[in-house]
C-alpha cells in the first residue's frame, strides 16, 4: 500500500455540510467549556489531584467526540461534559468538608528523598525512578542530590524539590502533611 493510496478525495473532504457541522460543534464546545470554567471555577480544568485530572482528560475526549463523531450528538456530549463538571464540583466540596472523602479521593504526598538519600521503599511504592527524581532536581537548579533537603511526590503527580536548609523535617511547615518514614524522623 502506497502513501498516495491512503490519501483520497473521500478522505480529504466529506462535504460542505459536514465541515459546517464540525465548525458549529467546535464553536459550541469551545463556548461551553469557557462558560463551564467561568461558572464552576478554574479548578474544573486544574490538576490539583488525581480526580481533577480525570475531568480534564474526559472533557477533551467528550468534546472531540461531539465535534467529530457522526453518531454522537452535540447535545449528548455537552450533557456528559456538564455532568462531569457537576460531579467534580460536588466531589471537591465534599472533600473540603469531609475527612472520609478526603482520604478516599485524595492521594497523600510522598517523601522520596531525605537530605541526599533516596528513600527506596517510597520510590518503589510510588514507582518513581532515580532518573525522574534527578530530572526534577535539575529542573530546580540542583546540581547534586545533596542540594535539596527533600523531594516530594505531590498529590497531583508532580515532584517538588525543597532546597537545602538546616531546619529539621519536623520544623518545616510545607512538609507537615507529608508522612515521614521512620528513618527520617
Amino acid at each position: 500500500m502506497s502513501f498516495n493510496s491512503l490519501i483520497t478525495i473521500d478522505n480529504m473532504w466529506s462535504s460542505v455540510e459536514r465541515v459546517a457541522d464540525i465548525l458549529l460543534s467546535a464553536t459550541v464546545f469551545y463556548l461551553l467549556i469557557v462558560v463551564m470554567v467561568r461558572v464552576s471555577g478554574k479548578r474544573t480544568t486544574g490538576e490539583l489531584n488525581n480526580f481533577d485530572w480525570i475531568i480534564t482528560v474526559a472533557v477533551g475526549s467528550l468534546a472531540a467526540s461531539g465535534i467529530l463523531l457522526k453518531d454522537i450528538s452535540t447535545l449528548d456530549a455537552a450533557a456528559a461534559i456538564l455532568a462531569l463538571a457537576f460531579l467534580q464540583y460536588i466531589t471537591t466540596r465534599w472533600v473540603q468538608k469531609s475527612d472520609f472523602a478526603s482520604r478516599v479521593f485524595k492521594a497523600e504526598p510522598t517523601l522520596l528523598t531525605h537530605r541526599g538519600e533516596f528513600l527506596e521503599d517510597a520510590m518503589a511504592r510510588t514507582r518513581i525512578s532515580r532518573e525522574e527524581i534527578l530530572g526534577a532536581l535539575r529542573a530546580n537548579g540542583c546540581l547534586n542530590l545533596d542540594d535539596a533537603n527533600w523531594v516530594v511526590l505531590e498529590t497531583n503527580g508532580q515532584l517538588s524539590v525543597i532546597p537545602k536548609s538546616d531546619r529539621a523535617y519536623e520544623e518545616v511547615e510545607t512538609v507537615s502533611n507529608v508522612p515521614a518514614p521512620k528513618q527520617v524522623t
